[in-house]
């Protein structure tokens, strides 16, 4: 038998030997894991894995283990087990400092959202878009009341155009905003495959009428001369012998009940060969009819008092905005709305401090304080986690500054 001081440097050559690929296998958990989850593992746990690995049975508890511990170069043994377990832990703790700090460009959601197979893809007014449609029956979602069959199939038989630039997840959350509003349904769950087909669960709508109107107001019908083309939501003024009130349109039918800005038109079956209908807000025809407006309280004494009266379509004005978008959208960019995560390269730090438009290739058109939105912020504006930005800029632009601050 040796003496200690080379038992020990036995050891350690013994430790460096069999502990290259445990280290490795240690870097790249600590690396991995704090990289895509943001979680740091366990040194401990990583350095029982780890001895276990360089082939010591037990990991740690070996150090107990009278058949080690009492064998002739026991001493060697020990000293590579406690090796190997300084460094794992120190590779860990590299992998894992790497980790928070290597530029995030895939997550774990990254890798989830995966995108549609280009087979799907069509072209649509100049555009790549993709169409969704509904696979199998419509499932009633766990918990509500079933779905009434003609809404099931409505459901069913819908399709939806989305831009093919959008992730699965993406579209999936779209959608379901999409059947929310289009079906008022109490929820929705959606799962779109990469074929563009949509499995929908489902729960029918709480309520009717009342869930369309705001906090404060109230709906209030009355018979009326309406104009064409009046749509849900216009802004309208109903002339009354004794008062002029302004509210918001709910519903509207003229003539025949089933022709109304509540029910969309929809294209006669039969034809195969017939384009679809293009899609677009339902209207009435203009002439005696029945609107349900939403007024204030007081205003609503006025309407209920009354056996007929006039409506006057207020202007909403020119939409900028819709043009802005549409230049963005040509010149290849989108928005996003973002929320800082606390420890992102941007909280604490200004806007030119933390040069957004260099590092990011994205700009930041408004940030949300606690006291409201702040539009165009300037350079001196401080970023504080939590708070919300609205970001413009191409796809993988705005994925990377996501991925970087979300």
């Amino acid at each position: 038998m040796a003496s200690l001081p080379v038992e020990v440097l036995l050891g350690i050559y013994l430790g460096l030997l069999v502990g290259v690929i445990p280290a490795l296998a240690s870097w790249a958990l600590g690396f991995a894991f704090k990289y895509f989850t943001g979680v740091t593992l366990p040194g401990f746990g990583v350095a029982v894995l780890a001895i276990a690995l360089a082939g010591v049975s037990g990991g740690l508890l070996a150090l107990a283990d009278k058949s080690i511990t009492s064998a002739p170069n026991a001493e060697r043994v020990i000293t590579a087990i406690l090796l190997v377990g300084m460094v794992s832990l120190y590779a860990h703790s590299k992998g894992d400092q790497m980790g928070a700090t290597f530029p995030k460009r895939l997550s774990l959601r990254g890798l989830r959202d995966k995108r549609l197979s280009a087979d799907v893809v069509e072209l649509v007014g100049g555009r790549d878009e993709v169409r969704i449609r509904v696979v199998g029956d419509v499932a009633d979602m766990e918990g509500y009341p079933p779905l009434p069959e003609s809404l099931r199939a409505e459901i069913r038989g819908g399709e939806w155009t989305f831009p093919v630039d959008l992730r699965i997840g993406e579209l999936e959350t779209r959608l379901e905003e999409r059947l929310k509003t289009e079906f008022d349904l109490g929820d929705v769950a959606v799962t779109i495959d990469e074929q563009a087909r949509a499995t929908v669960t489902a729960a029918p709508p709480f309520s009717g009428l009342s869930k369309r109107v705001s906090d404060g107001r109230h709906a209030v019908s009355v018979d009326a001369l309406l104009p064409t083309g009046l749509a849900r939501n216009d802004e309208v003024t109903v002339l009354t012998p004794d008062a002029e009130v302004r509210g918001t349109v709910v519903s509207a039918h003229t003539g025949d009940a089933e022709k109304s800005v509540e029910t969309p038109d929809t294209p006669e079956v039969g034809d195969a060969e017939a384009p679809p209908a293009a899609v677009r807000a339902p209207t009435t025809d203009g002439g005696e009819g029945r609107v349900t407006v939403a007024v204030t309280r007081t205003d609503a004494g006025p309407l209920l008092q009354t056996d007929s009266a006039k409506v006057v379509v207020e202007p909403r004005g020119t939409r900028r905005e819709y043009e802005l978008i549409s230049l963005l959208r040509r010149a290849g960019n989108r928005f996003r709305r973002v929320t800082l995560a606390a420890e992102s390269d941007l909280d604490g730090r200004t806007l030119r401090a933390a040069r957004v438009r260099e590092s990011y290739g994205v700009a930041i058109l408004a940030v949300r304080k606690p006291g409201g939105w702040q539009l165009a912020p300037r350079g001196d504006t401080g970023l504080a986690a939590d708070e919300e930005l609205y970001v413009v800029g191409t796809t993988d632009a705005l994925d990377a500054f996501e991925e970087a601050v979300a």
